[in-house]
């Protein structure tokens, strides 16, 4: 009997036989499962056989002939690698997911993800793709990728489309075209893979047949534990690395400083009058939130429940005072004339307060509205020393490779520890006699306070 495999949109077509993880599809007659599970079938039927490779052709298992026709991969050439030679820790990287070819590197921001993944491109020399969340950073891959091996570099994102041996694409790209890509490939990096969990996000890992699976992040837990889809799509935790340990020898060395500030009596008084209301609705109501998870069932509520809406919005503008208190900005100035000579990054959750610094101290600012060509200027002028300081709300949280700045102040944010350490690493790329230091400015006696303990102690 032959069984063939074919590709379809985003899933393996099996006919001949039934396979693990696949469901039969009368349409077209046959078995499906999801790309995902291909090198799963393909280890199914060659069991015994000492095949079991991800490449076409005939195999036998138990007097089955296998046809293979799943993959369509893009031609690759003979890489060379010109890039730099790895860090022990990288090289340590390397070797731990080679014994597998799937799996999670955790590693500071800072400390040469992108080369790690270099390398094991290189070693495999094989059709890749690489996943990124955001276009500054498509931009950063294909330097740093085409600096490695000297080739083109292919992309697919919303401004081009351009598919080749080494192609870097959008979360959002390789979403919308899993279906059309998702036989190309043999591995998948995903960078800042922490994403992949995602609603619809997934679907990329579940749809591409790539055997092989790299995911890269420098905090790989999220608020809602959908971490745990993470060894499904990629495979688990393969190495781990701190940034207590690369301090000082791979990343500067830093400090970290939590600033109080006090809210005016009238911010006090509206600040009390509405977390008050808050919290009366949730004792009222015998409602506690220990989790994200029962925070999210508090916001399901408030669909249904008018007063539960009306709690919610009462947190949502006391937490607006606490961020955008006058007194933090009072603060953020002694800041910003104590390291008048250094260069600042100043995070705040809010549009409205960046644009407020903005204006008040003069401070180029990026937000999500941004144009690209104005953001490209701003970075590229905060690179070069002519912007010392520049201010963003969440935009800069990742993708920003800014080895010269070493001063951060986050005026306000989430309890997320991911959010944190990723503003931190924003200042700890290592240069030679650099110290970074990353303040938090804080409203005293405010849910504030918890929140901040929160990001540093998850």
């Amino acid at each position: 009997m032959v069984v063939h495999l074919s590709y379809h949109k985003g899933s393996v077509l099996v006919k001949g036989t039934h396979v693990p993880n696949s469901r039969w599809d009368e349409r077209s007659k046959g078995y499906r499962a999801l790309g995902l599970y291909y090198s799963d079938i393909l280890d199914y039927l060659n069991e015994g056989s000492g095949a079991g490779s991800a490449s076409s052709g005939f195999v036998v298992r138990e007097g089955l002939d296998v046809e293979d026709n799943v993959l369509d991969l893009v031609p690759c050439p003979r890489f060379e690698f010109v890039g730099h030679k790895l860090r022990d820790y990288q090289q340590s990287a390397v070797d731990a997911w080679m014994k597998s070819k799937k799996g999670v590197v955790v590693l500071p921001t800072g400390s040469g993800k992108t080369l790690v993944a270099a390398h094991i491109i290189s070693k495999l020399n094989a059709p890749s793709l690489i996943v990124v969340p955001t276009l500054d950073l498509v931009r950063q891959w294909k330097t740093v990728l085409g600096e490695s091996f000297g080739i083109e570099i292919g992309e697919y994102s919303g401004e081009e489309k351009t598919v080749r041996s080494l192609t870097v694409a959008t979360y959002d790209s390789a979403y919308l075209r899993a279906e059309e890509l998702g036989n190309r490939f043999l591995l998948l990096v995903f960078d800042e893979v922490h994403h992949l969990p995602s609603e619809g996000y997934r679907h990329i890992a579940e749809m591409f047949c790539a055997p092989y699976r790299l995911g890269l992040t420098a905090t790989y837990e999220r608020a809602d534990n959908l971490h745990g889809e993470l060894p499904r799509l990629v495979g688990g935790v393969v190495f781990e690395e701190s940034v207590s340990k690369l301090t000082g020898k791979h990343l500067s060395e830093y400090s970290t400083e939590r600033v109080y500030t006090q809210l005016s009596d009238k911010e006090r008084e509206e600040y009390d009058l509405h977390y008050n209301h808050y919290r009366s609705y949730l004792k009222t109501h015998n409602i506690s939130l220990r989790t994200p998870r029962d925070f999210s069932f508090f916001v399901m509520r408030t669909g249904r429940d008018k007063e539960a809406r009306k709690a919610l919005l009462s947190r949502h503008k006391a937490r607006v005072i606490a961020f955008n208190s006058s007194s933090k900005l009072d603060a953020l100035s002694s800041i910003l004339l104590k390291h008048s000579s250094d260069r600042v990054i100043i995070f705040t959750e809010h549009n409205d307060l960046v644009r407020l610094i903005s204006h008040r101290f003069l401070i180029p600012s990026i937000i999500h509205t941004t144009r690209r060509e104005e953001r490209l200027d701003v970075l590229d002028k905060f690179r070069l020393g002519v912007y010392p300081r520049i201010v963003s709300s969440k935009v800069l949280d990742e993708g920003v490779d800014v080895p010269e700045a070493n001063v951060g102040v986050i005026l306000s944010g989430t309890g997320s520890r991911r959010e944190f350490i990723q503003r931190l690493g924003r200042v700890l790329r290592k240069k030679e006699g650099k110290k970074a230091v990353l303040y938090e400015i804080v409203s005293r006696e405010t849910s504030e306070v918890g929140t901040s303990y929160r990001r540093r102690s998850e």
